[in-house]
């Protein structure tokens, strides 16, 4: 088969299989993962990051191969996540800009484009890495440029292409010293193989299978162990910032006047902060990952320029402990465990469920106590948590309406310089935390973190364990319950339900951010279904996914 003119369509379907094949073989990338820090997550952030891409192309499927690439463009901003998942968002995004005013492009155009997208990701990457998806993009691009000089068949470049970055992902190894040691070869690079892939096979009108078969070879692979994750070659205490930190600030007209962005500048401040930096913006946004030591630090110079969007922190020394199985370290690097020198501040918060309390930590928290509204801590429980925060001023968040009295009681019997912000929720808590700054008084800190608790909705579904009636609502066992603010509003013997219809009532055109936590009931379809139901009710509403594995409540919503 040979094609002379790719135009929207055609295009269109080789994002989705290439999304498709990526998400097939993410946990055989995820096992290779070990740059630049090994927490075994990169094909993870890579199909997410593709599949946000592809999804916003199936809403803007055309002739006009240019607008199709703007949908693949803003979809792969919107949802990139990790360093190589930004990385692919960049090499779309130099592609689609290359052909934005373009109906269909000839083999010399894609190949261009191929090349305007390694361009673009160099420029966005701090301190470019050779050996990683930069190398083997970079290389393939070269090499579809110059079959293109011979042919004309896009399908003629694509094979080649891919040959290319075959051959320059079993090169990795002698470019970046870490994976030669470990045996592997780059896990960005491969990713972005596997997405080169399906981009060949559509051309060729082949579909991949949903899942492999069997993992590549050992050549392919440069004799990796795959039995053993490559992760366990590395040691936790190696991974110097600690905090995979992304986010997206969302311009706001009165904060620009003050500090006018200038997306060099801010690049070169954030780097201060830590390593493995990107940085993207358009005209509304910009787009941040960065492996920090102090993500709030991080958090707070974004604020100068606008409202925080799209947060995720994830701690990246659990991730690679949980993955080798090592003696956990702590979430939080806790200089008072290692000190009898105080700090000068300190937090304490109230969770339920471990992914909450993993959320807490990674933004800030230095001690967690497991409670909630089956398991009130006491007064004790806190004062204990207190000591072992070992802070000069510490702050406490109760996180639920019942433990605020034993916090405030806590307080009054501590040695210590002890503040209770009265937080009913997990999401006011998290707000509240958000608005914790380590470089302000604590007079200020205080009323930002009191203030934050008005910013945000929270809403919950559990079920009944009685028939009753409350709220005017006549309750059987076993219903689920919406609660919005404390009251309940919504009944339905149906979890996706029950929690679609409380949505409806907290949900309006003022509504920005949906945070959602699901418990340990819930499974990942439930929670497909329900962000694919806000996605098309709120479509400019933007949506954060946790894992809280919280009891009692399938689901806690937040929404600014």
């Amino acid at each position: 088969m040979s094609i002379t003119a790719l135009d929207g369509k055609r295009f269109a379907e080789m994002v989705i299989q290439g999304a498709n094949h990526l998400a097939a073989n993410a946990k055989m990338v995820d096992a290779l993962n070990v740059f630049p820090v090994p927490d075994g997550d990169t094909g993870t952030n890579m199909n997410l990051s593709m599949t946000s891409g592809a999804k916003e192309v199936k809403k803007n499927v055309q002739e006009h191969i240019g607008k199709v690439g703007v949908s693949l463009s803003k979809g792969l901003l919107m949802g990139a996540r990790g360093n190589s998942g930004v990385i692919l968002s960049q090499l779309f995004r130099g592609f689609s800009k290359s052909i934005e005013s373009k109906g269909k492009v000839d083999a010399k155009e894609f190949a261009a484009a191929l090349e305007a997208g390694v361009e673009t990701a160099y420029k966005a990457v701090m301190k470019p890495v050779e050996g990683t998806i930069l190398t083997v993009a970079k290389d393939a691009a070269k090499r579809g440029v110059q079959v293109a000089n011979q042919t004309n068949d896009i399908v003629l470049v694509m094979e080649e292409v891919l040959k290319e970055a075959k051959a320059s992902l079993n090169r990795t190894p002698e470019l970046l010293p870490v994976l030669k040691e470990v045996g592997v070869v780059d896990s960005g690079g491969q990713g972005l193989v596997c997405v080169y892939e399906g981009f060949l096979a559509e051309l060729k009108g082949e579909k991949l299978p949903d899942s492999p078969d069997t993992l590549p070879s050992m050549d392919e692979l440069v004799s990796a162990e795959h039995h053993k994750s490559a992760q366990s070659h590395m040691n936790t205490e190696d991974i110097v910032f600690g905090y995979c930190t992304e986010f997206m600030v969302k311009f706001e007209e009165d904060k620009l006047k003050k500090y006018p962005f200038n997306e060099k500048e801010f690049r070169n401040d954030l780097s201060q902060f830590g390593d493995s930096l990107l940085v993207i913006s358009d005209d509304d946004v910009v787009k941040v990952h960065i492996h920090s030591e102090q993500p709030g630090e991080v958090l707070t110079y974004g604020q100068r320029y606008g409202s925080l969007i799209n947060i995720k922190i994830e701690n990246m020394r659990q991730q690679h402990t949980n993955i080798v199985g090592e003696t956990k370290t702590p979430l939080v690097t806790d200089h008072s465990r290692t000190s009898s020198e105080k700090q000068e501040y300190g937090i304490v918060t109230v969770s339920m469920g471990s992914g909450i309390a993993e959320l807490f930590k990674s933004i800030g928290a230095h001690e967690v106590i497991e409670g909630g509204q089956t398991m009130n801590p006491s007064t004790e429980d806190i004062v204990n948590a207190i000591k072992k925060v070992n802070a000069k001023k510490v702050f406490i968040l109760p996180n639920n309406k019942n433990i605020i009295m034993a916090a405030e009681q806590a307080a009054e019997v501590s040695e210590d310089e002890v503040y209770v912000i009265p937080s009913k929720s997990v999401p006011q808590g998290l707000s509240a935390l958000l608005a914790f700054n380590p470089s302000t008084d604590v007079q200020s800190n205080e009323a930002a973190m009191r203030d934050a608790l008005s910013h945000v909705k929270t809403g919950q579904v559990t079920f009944a364990v009685r028939d009753t009636q409350i709220d005017g609502l006549e309750i059987e066992k076993d219903d689920f319950m919406g609660i919005a603010e404390g009251k309940i509003v919504v009944k339905n013997k149906d979890k996706g339900k029950a929690a679609e219809e409380l949505l409806t009532k907290l949900l309006d055109e003022e509504s920005e951010i949906l945070t959602i936590l699901y418990g340990e009931d819930v499974s990942w379809e439930e929670v497909t279904k329900l962000t694919e139901f806000v996605e098309e009710k709120y479509a400019d509403v933007e949506i954060e996914v946790h894992s809280g594995n919280q009891p009692i409540y399938s689901y806690i919503f937040s929404i600014e």
